[in-house]
């Protein structure tokens, strides 16, 4: 099942780099920028998240929280928050393996991973804007900020 815009965005409790819970009803209220990826340490992944990390801003300014995605264990995650600076929370969708990434649609079975599904889920949970690429398709931030700045107005 793949998510489209206007549904509600699929709840989760996932744990951060920090073993903490991160519950998408928690941040009701909030915007989410929700960033499903498929491997700590890899080239793209790490490509991608070094230019979340340095535009930063372009979330925070808007009032928009960045959760980003693996099936990565919390220790992998720690590690990789640590040598590359994140900031933002990185989840864990380690156990049971893929659930998340399963509930919206994007788990690549053959690979045990996410795809690079990206969503902007709105203050209220729903689903306003969406990217969905395969595993060696990288995202562009022009995006991110078009659908963030249209997303907060």
């Amino acid at each position: 099942m793949t998510i489209e815009i206007g549904q509600r965005a699929p709840d989760f409790t996932l744990k951060n780099q920090h073993g903490e819970d991160v519950s998408l009803a928690d941040l009701r209220g909030t915007p989410v920028a929700l960033v499903f990826y498929p491997f700590a340490f890899s080239g793209i992944c790490t490509g991608e998240l070094c230019e979340l990390r340095d535009n930063l801003a372009v979330f925070s300014d808007a009032g928009v929280e960045l959760l980003a995605v693996s099936c990565d264990h919390m220790f992998s995650l720690r590690a990789y928050a640590e040598q590359d600076g994140y900031q933002f929370s990185l989840l864990s969708d380690f156990w049971p393996h893929g659930e998340v990434a399963r509930s919206y649609g994007i788990f690549n079975e053959d690979l045990g991973c996410a795809v690079r599904g990206t969503y902007l889920i709105d203050a209220e949970g729903v689903v306003r804007w969406k990217v969905e690429n395969q595993i060696g398709e990288a995202r562009e931030l022009s995006g991110y900020r078009e659908a963030v700045s249209e997303l907060v107005g």
